[in-house]
């Protein structure tokens, strides 16, 4: 099929919002959030896209191109699978970015039967989660740096979701809990 066929059959395709800002699902792995931003590095602009489950906010995926295009939601997407031990059924929520719209992503989640959900145009706080992370990571770590190097700005996102974020940034969503805390618990009950 050509381009304009895809965006034939994509215009017609519904893009529902199946979330409904309903932030704390009961298990892990029923919602996944998604989103971009970018970050400048030597004067280049480098895009990062992150995957997070909204029961704990944990950022389980993440992932840098100098591209934002659907290749890189791909590669991020596939990671989060493959780390989470390919749970079906789940939604995967995100703003309608053409990254998330794009054919070849939606036939990803069609095979893997992930239920994709959108967010209103032009509406971010139907996408909340993500929007308040990127917010936090700017203002707390990089916009305190000037990166030399992709390198350094690997480390320092490593750092900040890994070591910090993920391990020590409790959450009042989450009872004060960090997100390894709420998942660990879950999962010792």
């Amino acid at each position: 099929k050509t381009v304009h066929s895809y965006f034939i059959i994509f215009k017609d395709t519904k893009l529902c919002n199946h979330l409904k800002q309903e932030f704390n699902p009961a298990e892990p792995n029923m919602v996944w959030a998604s989103d971009f931003t970018y970050i400048k590095v030597n004067g280049v602009w480098f895009y990062l896209c992150i995957i997070m489950d909204l029961f704990s906010r944990k950022i389980i995926s993440r992932n840098i191109s100098n591209k934002a295009d659907s290749n890189l939601i791909m590669s991020t997407f596939n990671n989060a699978y493959n780390k989470r031990n390919s749970p079906t059924g789940f939604m995967f929520h995100t703003d309608r970015g053409t990254q998330y719209t794009a054919v070849p992503f939606r036939k990803l989640l069609d095979k893997f039967n992930v239920v994709q959900s959108f967010s209103k145009k032009g509406y971010p706080f139907d996408n909340a989660c993500c929007e308040s992370f990127f917010k936090y990571l700017k203002k707390e770590e990089c916009n305190r740096k000037n990166y030399h190097s992709i390198g350094e700005l690997k480390l320092s996102l490593f750092e900040y979701i890994e070591v910090f974020y993920n391990l020590k940034r409790s959450h009042y969503s989450l009872g004060l809990m960090t997100p390894n805390e709420k998942e660990l618990v879950f999962y010792e009950h």
